[in-house]
């Protein structure tokens, strides 16, 4: 089959998905100081990358450094939703190869990151795992050419050290998602900031006083918990994790089951990275008004299939809120089908928050450029120095500088006898 240069939804959205590129790009800083250095080094001539991240402005201006490095870039969705398809004509229009479409079924998404992955990567930076799942099935005839890949999320990362442990994993993989830079701004901050923007700009409602369920206490559910505390609510936090459970609880959150918290919560939003957070047994017993919500990678934690079974009906509330009529009449509304919320329901992290993960990322993917064919076939956390040099250009550049040791500081925490 022939593969077109590009495959969006209408070039013709371009000039708006570049203002978006413009406007995201402008207030990166690192991911520019970055640039300049590729544009100078070009560490990925010769080399082809493969992206599946979410399609909107600040991936855009990642595939664009990558771009600047000397890569011949081709770039996917993660996420049908996800896609903002001005912004992938504007890239299209560029000359990128880019292939997704808002709102695309699930066999025209496999067909797009098929058609990403057609330009035989040297590289593949994935968020979710998509691109490794491709890759380990029926693209493995692709892996001979791979060089080594990064993961973008949590979710990704837990997929690929299941492979691992299994020895099942094909090629080395940066675990981008676990740098400092990464899980302790993106994951928490970023998370928290963009899940609460999503929210309000969907349901225009008041978060002041309401009773919020927060599924999952890991860097994300941190993130979702403090902002809903912030901006007024009343927050319950579910776990499996005896230790995460009570650190909730030090933070000043209530911690119960989800099976006792269905009844008191008036809105949930599920962040674990599993499935069947919320289901049949849950919807049952919720208020008339519910509003439910998922913030992890997958579609799967709230159990929409049940939920569809249990109802009489659904339908569109308001521009992404789908209410599902149950028998009794009430009302339990989901918004963006249930899933990930930040971004089908909103434009995603912060444009700063971005900066710092995908700086790492392009980082990471000059790593494995450089190293991958060292590396043995494992997950790999990012290199510290990395992480380092990211935090140290964000400094940079608000022109704010940190103490360092002295060399008689360095001897007394590295000498065990003093």
């Amino acid at each position: 089959m022939s593969i077109p240069a590009y495959f969006v939804k209408d070039i013709s959205l371009a000039p708006s998905g570049k203002r978006k590129i413009d406007w995201a790009y402008r207030n990166m800083p690192v991911l520019r100081a970055i640039e300049e250095e590729f544009i100078r080094e070009k560490p990925f001539l010769g080399l082809n990358i493969a992206v599946s991240v979410h399609v909107e402005a600040k991936t855009a201006c990642l595939a664009k450094v990558l771009s600047a490095g000397g890569a011949n870039v081709a770039l996917t969705g993660c996420n049908p939703l996800s896609t903002q398809d001005d912004v992938a004509a504007a890239l299209a229009a560029e000359g990128m190869h880019v292939y997704c479409v808002h709102g695309a079924s699930t066999e025209q998404y496999v067909e797009h990151l098929k058609m990403a992955l057609s330009i035989q990567p040297h590289i593949v930076i994935d968020d979710g795992g998509d691109f490794a799942l491709l890759l380990h099935t029926e693209l493995k005839s692709l892996v001979d050419r791979l060089i080594g890949g990064c993961e973008e999320t949590t979710t990704g990362v837990h997929r690929l050290q299941i492979l691992e442990r299994e020895g099942r994993l094909l090629y080395p993989v940066v675990a981008v998602n676990d740098a400092r830079c990464k899980h302790l701004f993106d994951n928490r901050f970023g998370t928290g900031q963009s899940v609460w923007t999503a929210i309000m700009t969907a349901t225009n409602l008041l978060v002041a006083g309401k009773s919020v369920v927060v599924a999952g206490f890991g860097m994300c559910g941190k993130g979702v918990a403090l902002r809903a505390k912030g901006l007024g609510a009343r927050v319950i936090v579910t776990e499996i994790d005896p230790v995460k459970a009570c650190e909730a609880l030090m933070e000043g959150y209530e911690v119960m089951t989800m099976d006792q918290a269905a009844s008191v919560g008036d809105l949930f939003v599920t962040v674990t990275g599993c499935k069947d957070i919320i289901t049949e047994k849950h919807f049952r017993q919720m208020k008339d008004g519910a509003i439910l919500c998922n913030a992890g990678h997958f579609d799967v934690e709230i159990n929409i299939p049940q939920l569809t079974a249990l109802s009489q009906s659904h339908f569109e509330m308001r521009q992404g809120v789908t209410g599902y009529r149950m028998s009794d009449d009430r009302t339990i509304c989901i918004l963006a089908e249930g899933r990930l919320v930040n971004l089908a329901a909103g434009d995603g992290h912060p444009v700063e928050i971005m900066d710092m993960s995908f700086a790492l990322q392009a980082q990471s993917a000059r790593y494995i450029a450089q190293n991958g064919r060292d590396l043995e076939k494992r997950v790999y956390n990012t290199p510290v120095e990395i992480d380092d040099r990211v935090a140290s250009i964000l400094l940079s550049t608000k022109h704010l500088s940190i103490d360092t040791l002295s060399d008689e500081q360095k001897r007394y925490v590295d000498t065990w006898d003093i």
